[in-house]
């Protein structure tokens, strides 16, 4: 079985959302022994993971060093932590690995994600990003270049595009790594986002891709038979925050498109993990599950017998 596991923010910062150095590395070491079972059960794995804490940090040493040093654009902030996160992760996996006895070893590539140039959220970025700033310093960064948006009473944030994810650029030799044998993590952070020139040349662009909607997408590329979006509740809830609030668990892909028409996941929160299960599904892949992290293993394997978390599917 190929299964692509999105690892969630939970797995990449402390409880408490810290992104020091020790918090991460203690956040993915506490995934990877997730991950190590699942390999060693005999799954082959792709991992892709969120990198807003980490992107934000180095926006934040953007800010302060551009008296000084010219801030560096967005797509090579998320290569840069594509990097790092996948070097912290690619530690951690080698010990739980080593430490069950299983002779598998990891790859991280640098991943690029292609989206139209002509996408409409790039006439009018909405996604913000970083932490937010006064006005004056605001302008500074504004005079090199982004776009930011007065906040109200917290202040100025920055506001970038976040377009539609169309093809994962680098997925062929995610695909070869898989094939000889790699445990691969790619398309970090949703991956970097590139367009396509009139020359055929790619570039990069300001702007931040759903990581969930390139994990399904990455998924569908690599021939996945499972997708796994680990977050941090074990189900998808209808109804959330009233007394009606009830877990999904195995539910049709048709189902479950009746519920995001009906608006019952927010676009800041459940609803990009839906769509991109949904996504998923609708172009052919065989399942996917929605669950907390520590729960993956059962998801996958079904150990114990019980559907895990909230399991799409298109049949009944």
């Amino acid at each position: 079985m190929r299964v692509l596991i999105a690892l969630g923010g939970n797995a990449m910062t402390g409880p408490d959302g810290s992104a020091t150095v020790a918090a991460q590395q203690e956040a993915i070491g506490r995934a990877m022994e997730h991950v190590a079972d699942l390999v060693a059960y005999g799954v082959d794995v792709v991992l892709t993971h969120g990198n807003g804490p980490q992107v934000g940090n180095l926006l934040v040493k953007n800010e302060l060093a551009a008296p000084v040093v010219p801030p560096v654009p967005l797509d090579w902030c998320d290569a840069q932590t594509q990097a790092t996160i996948g070097y912290m992760i690619l530690n951690a996996l080698d010990a739980a690995l080593a430490a069950r006895g299983v002779d598998r070893r990891a790859a991280i590539l640098v991943t690029r994600t292609r989206v139209d140039a002509d996408d409409p959220a790039f006439a009018e970025p909405t996604k913000p990003i970083g932490r937010h700033l006064p006005r004056e310093e605001a302008e500074l960064m504004i005079a090199h270049g982004q776009a930011w948006k007065d906040m109200g009473a917290r202040g100025w944030r920055r506001v970038v595009a976040s377009p539609e994810p169309r093809e994962i650029v680098d997925a062929p030799a995610v695909a070869r790594l898989v094939r000889d044998g790699f445990i691969v993590v790619a398309a970090g952070g949703g991956g970097i986002p590139v367009v396509r020139g009139r020359d055929g040349r790619l570039r990069g662009v300001e702007a931040v891709v759903d990581k969930d909607l390139s994990a399904a997408l990455l998924a569908r590329q690599v021939h996945a038979d499972l997708l796994v979006i680990a977050t941090d509740v074990e189900h998808v809830y209808v109804d959330h925050g009233t007394p009606r609030a009830r877990p999904l668990g195995r539910v049709t892909a048709q189902e479950l498109r009746k519920h995001v028409d009906q608006g019952q996941f927010p676009a800041g929160s459940m609803g990009p993990k839906v769509e991109a299960a949904l996504r998923f599904v609708e172009t052919g892949g065989r399942r996917a599950v929605i669950t907390a992290l520590d729960r993956i293993e059962q998801a996958v394997t079904g150990a114990g017998g019980e559907p895990v978390g909230t399991v799409v599917e298109n049949r009944a």
